[in-house]
């Protein structure tokens, strides 16, 4: 039988770092009273701390940069598309030109 993993919103993210860092207690301590492993406390601090801004996007979302590189890696296979048909078509008229 499979276990479904447990999602957490962004907000209870947040609280759990900023417990983490302003109680003076342990991580691995906050961690278990907050029902998570402290490896993902710990993800989760290292993440935060990282870029505070687009933390926890969400599922489903990007973070910016992210966003634009599966953006700039799509018109790269497009641009590469209508290179590969270019060199075709230049190749068919200059055969036709002979």
């Amino acid at each position: 039988m499979r276990k479904t993993r447990k999602r957490y919103t962004r907000e209870f993210k947040v609280e759990a770092v900023r417990l983490a860092l302003e109680s003076g207690e342990a991580a691995s301590r906050i961690a278990k009273e907050l029902g998570v492993h402290p490896n993902t406390l710990k993800a989760w601090m290292d993440e935060l701390q990282a870029d505070p801004k687009n933390a926890f996007p969400g599922k489903g979302r990007m973070k910016p940069d992210a966003e634009e590189l599966q953006r700039l890696r799509r018109e790269v296979v497009r641009l590469r598309q209508e290179l590969e048909f270019l060199k075709k078509t230049a190749a068919y008229f200059a055969k036709q030109s002979r």
